[in-house]
């Protein structure tokens, strides 16, 4: 499987069939669509290819600077490099890509890059400048490129556009087990291990403090998560809290990370942080006392849907 950019290089000139999409999440919606592409690719002698955008769409047309996706563009060509492609166009979304008419995106994208000879997608999926195309006039450009149009059914396109926002609002109500279902896969995030406070070293819960540097990412309701990382090939588990440390009387959000039987420094390390449950919200204590004696609560909790989850 290879990722592509316009920058780097195009797909060889060999006929391929080719799915569209942002795949924001490459949730179970998304892998139900890329089972079929990769089935069609062998069937047909094809390869498969997936074409992506970014930045989001909205990002650049919109200028919303409090759009949250599901996956970074890293995690999402990590996801979709997992699923049995032949290759993964990234292409650069522009507001000079967007004034493309329907007719060019399909000559110079679908025809003259990916030499697409199959494309799926959905029956209501809208294209080109203004997005004023659609899937009767992406047939009408297969007959005259020769290409064919396999189109999506309007329940498996239901099945992708609502899963996304349902995973998206579980998130933000805490619901991580049934945005794991949604996803088919447990919900990640990605950063930076950087210095906090100490609060946590103080209590005897040394936390590792996470600096995810993409601001899109969507981060998980505030609050207490059972969760687990690799390092240095150990699958380790801990809890994490998001939120301000309200006892401390902070204000600013962070996310803290503690592991269990754990007592390597972190500072500086990439991690990968898995959630696999949700604790609880999280809470302004009476006293340090009080909040140490919640974490050591937590941890037993964490430890219990730990044992739970290997058994």
């Amino acid at each position: 499987m290879e990722v592509l950019t316009a920058s780097n290089s195009s797909i060889p000139k060999t006929p391929s069939v080719v799915t569209i999409g942002t795949f924001d999440g490459v949730h179970i919606g998304h892998q139900k669509i890329i089972k079929k592409l990769t089935k069609k690719a062998s069937q047909e002698n094809l390869i498969s290819v997936v074409l992506t955008f970014f930045p989001h769409p909205r990002m650049v047309l919109q200028q919303n600077p409090n759009i949250e996706l599901l996956n970074t563009i890293s995690e999402r060509k990590e996801i979709l490099s997992a699923l049995g492609l032949d290759f993964i166009y990234v292409k650069e979304f522009t507001k000079e890509f967007a004034e493309l008419s329907a007719r060019e995106f399909v000559k110079t994208i679908l025809v003259d890059t990916l030499h697409a000879k199959h494309v799926i997608i959905g029956y209501d999926h809208q294209f080109g400048k203004n997005r004023s195309a659609n899937i009767d006039d992406l047939k009408r450009f297969g007959i005259e490129f020769g290409f064919q149009v396999e189109e999506i059914s309007a329940q498996d396109v239901e099945d992708v556009a609502v899963s996304s926002t349902k995973i998206r609002t579980a998130l933000k109500s805490g619901d991580i087990k049934t945005a794991n279902s949604f996803l088919g896969y447990d919900y990640y995030i990605n950063g930076t291990v950087v210095r906090g406070k100490g609060f946590g070293k103080k209590m005897e819960f040394p936390t590792a403090n996470i600096h995810v540097a993409d601001a899109y990412k969507l981060i998980p309701k505030n609050g207490v998560y059972v969760v687990s990382s690799m390092y240095k090939g150990k699958l380790i588990y801990g809890m994490m809290n998001i939120g301000v440390n309200p006892t401390f009387d902070a204000n600013k959000k962070t996310i803290e990370a503690h592991f269990f039987d754990f007592k390597e420094n972190l500072y500086n390390q990439e991690l990968k942080i898995i959630f696999l449950d949700r604790l609880r919200d999280e809470h302004k204590f009476d006293s340090v006392e009080a909040l140490i004696a919640q974490l050591r609560q937590d941890q037993k909790n964490a430890q219990q849907i730990i044992s739970a989850l290997n058994a």
